[in-house]
């Protein structure tokens, strides 16, 4: 079995295996106050041209989000997210659970949120006897493969400055956002768009971890509290800061996300080769073609990957996502086999 099912099923690229053994037994100071770590944020402040801004490692996409948004909402707030969002959809209910309610938006044509979407659940929410709309969550790939172009967020970014919101992005594959043929953002835009931010690491090469940057002054007091509290601050926090640094020492961080998107983009014209359509355009390492289910039942004899959607009675929408691991010999032997059932079935 090979699998399309996610962008986490490998380990770690061999240079943050390596950089983990070589400092292995080097003493260091816990919590993220190693040199490891500092060095990391040092760099990645650099990457960003701030200096004005805070940076904290957590050790995944979840995690990471709950802690941020608890800690940024009072008890009366709320967030606002696409109705795909991962906070709404994939999390269990965590930022409920931490006593906020997730708001959502139809986004059902491309995944993202608009300051037209978002203005009409401020007008529905216009007292003191609903919740507060507060914070806007968005993510860069969004969670159907879609990217937000940079007059996007900065359309986005003026609507929730004039309205008081705060603008998080969740970053889980912004590597594959930012390495995208259609994106025209660069990391560094980011700090001046949005108030908080995550880079994935998980997604993207890592064994594990993601760096939140926190770029609004009010949202940076006591941070590392509510990441203690919410059980965030890695005691062993050298693990991530390592692999920060080694994704950011050079260009390995997008060199990886570009191998994704590339081999995203070999699935997505092997399958249009056969002329079969697509549920979303995306631009990034997901894909969501839509595929007859008799294909769909072959193919899973031999790959991994999530059935999306049903289309109609026939038809399904499947997703294939790919990541920096992915072999393109795989990659066409899929395509192959795609092939040869439709010009089978065409005969």
């Amino acid at each position: 079995m090979y699998s399309f099912k996610n962008d986490y099923s490998e380990g770690a690229h061999p240079r943050i295996l390596n950089a983990l053994i070589e400092s292995n037994l080097v003493q260091d100071e816990g919590y993220g106050e190693d040199k490891y770590s500092q060095e990391a944020i040092d760099l990645l402040k650099q990457k960003l041209g701030r200096t004005d801004i805070d940076i904290h490692f957590l050790t995944g996409g979840t995690q990471t989000n709950l802690t941020s948004i608890s800690a940024f909402l009072r008890p009366i707030d709320a967030a606002i997210a696409a109705h795909t969002g991962h906070i709404f959809v994939h999390e269990t209910g965590a930022i409920e659970a931490t006593g906020h309610k997730v708001i959502t938006c139809d986004a059902r044509v491309d995944g993202k949120l608009t300051p037209k979407k978002i203005k009409g659940v401020l007008d529905s929410h216009p007292d003191e006897h609903m919740v507060k709309p507060k914070l806007v969550y968005i993510s860069n790939t969004t969670e159907i493969g879609s990217i937000y172009k940079k007059r996007e967020l900065e359309d986005l970014s003026k609507f929730c400055k004039e309205n008081q919101l705060i603008l998080y992005l969740d970053g889980a594959r912004l590597g594959s956002a930012l390495c995208s043929e259609e994106n025209d953002l660069k990391l560094s835009d980011l700090p001046d768009l949005v108030d908080a931010f995550y880079i994935g690491g998980t997604k993207n090469g890592a064994l594990l971890g993601e760096a939140l940057v926190i770029c609004k002054e009010s949202l940076k007091e006591d941070f590392r509290f509510h990441m203690k509290q919410k059980g965030a601050l890695l005691a062993k926090g050298r693990l991530i800061g390592i692999q920060f640094l080694e994704l950011f020492r050079d260009n390995l961080y997008f060199e990886l996300a570009d191998h994704a998107n590339k081999m995203a983009s070999k699935l997505s014209d092997g399958i249009r080769q056969a002329n079969l359509t697509f549920l979303t355009h995306s631009p990034s390492n997901q894909i969501f073609p839509i595929l007859p289910n008799a294909l769909v039942n072959e193919l899973q004899k031999d790959y991994l990957f999530y059935n999306w959607e049903k289309v109609d009675a026939e038809n399904s929408a499947v997703r294939l996502v790919t990541s920096w691991a992915t072999r393109e010999e795989e990659v066409m032997r899929f395509v192959e086999r795609i092939l040869r059932f439709c010009q089978t079935e065409s005969r």
